[in-house]
Formats: structure tokens, sequence, C-alpha cells
């Protein structure tokens, strides 16, 4: 499975509590999420590295900002991904995901991910520890965030929280598991080993 860094340690606990050895997991850089364009050839070029090492080739990436290029270069691969747009559907699941947008399209998510690494990838990387004044223009739009929470933990809950306060937006949390993740996993690797060594 070629896999985004954002989905690492879930993958992990996931392989873990359903004892699957034989699915091999390369995770790509987490950081592709701040260039999209740059995911659909990360991918390719980690297929091609190892067409030839497995029977079968899994994607668990949404396409997060692809704009469908990553879609279309895996039907040239002819290798399937996980259904949805990006990860904060498949966790969510489709319908509730879509319910939730639908009810407030001004909605900043959290995962499990993004939580832990809140500071470095909101606060550092979007350069409101320097200018804090930058929070009215970036998040100007939103009115709420949701934290969609893969592990139901009260100091997660309360450091989502606080992330909503920091940016003044109200605050929602919801506990989805692992979500469609999991189900996709079930489905290529409970069947059979599909990995070769």
């Amino acid at each position: 499975m070629i896999a985004c860094g954002a989905l690492a340690r879930e993958i992990a606990a996931l392989r873990r509590a359903n004892d699957w050895p034989h699915l091999d997991v390369k995770c790509l850089p987490a950081d592709l999420h701040n260039h999209p364009r740059r995911i659909p050839g990360a991918v390719r070029d980690t297929i091609r590295a190892n067409r030839g090492k497995y029977a079968s080739i899994f994607v668990a990436y949404g396409d997060c900002g692809t704009g469908g290029e990553l879609d279309a270069m895996l039907s040239r691969e002819q290798v399937e991904r996980i259904p949805g747009a990006h990860c904060y559907e498949f966790f969510a699941g489709s319908d509730t995901f879509a319910t939730l947008a639908d009810a407030e399209p001004g909605t900043f998510y959290l995962t499990d991910f993004l939580l832990r690494h809140f500071d470095r990838l909101v606060i550092r990387g979007l350069g409101l520890d320097r200018h804090p004044e930058l929070a009215a223009q970036y998040f100007g739009n939103y009115r709420r965030l949701i934290y969609l929470a893969q592990v139901d933990a009260p100091e997660r809950i309360a450091a989502a929280r606080a992330a909503s306060e920091r940016l003044g937006l109200a605050f929602a949390h919801r506990v989805t598991g692992y979500g469609g993740l999991e189900r996709s996993l079930r489905t290529v690797a409970d069947p059979a080993p599909l990995w070769r060594s």
C-alpha cells in the first residue's frame, strides 16, 4: 500500500489490531499536501518502483487537492485508491461529511494527525506565530472547527477545543474512528495475502 504520511499512525494501528503482517506500507511525506500537484508524480514513481515486487498495489490517498490528476494517473497505472476527496470524508463517511459540509460550509476540520501537528502546520505553517493578525484573513470565512477524532481521548478533545478558541471558531467534535480507511484496508488486506516479498 502506498499511503499519505498523514495516515501513517492510523494505518499502523489498524495493521497491528487486525494482524495484517502481509500488508507492506510505504508512506509518502505528509508535506506533499502543501504541494498537491506533486502528489500524482510521487505516487506514480512509487508505484513504478514497486510494481515488480508485489502482486497488488493499493493507494491510501484522497484526491487531496490534485484536481482529479491523482485519479487520472491511477487509471493509467491501473491501481485503485481509497474512495473520497480527502481524509475528512473517508474518516467521517461520505454521507456524514456531506451533511456536515452542507450544514456549515465554513467549517475547518481537524483529524488526529492535524491536531498533533497543529502548531507546526497551522500556526507556524501559516505564519500566525509571527503575524497573528493574518488569522482574520485566513479564517475569516470559517465559522466552526470540527474535530473528527479517530481515537476518543479527553485530552485530544481539550486540545482541539483550544485550537478552535485560538482561531476564534465555534467548536464541535465527532468520534469517527477509522471510518472508510478501515473499511478500505479490510477490502484489500482481509481476503488473502496480496503482498509477496
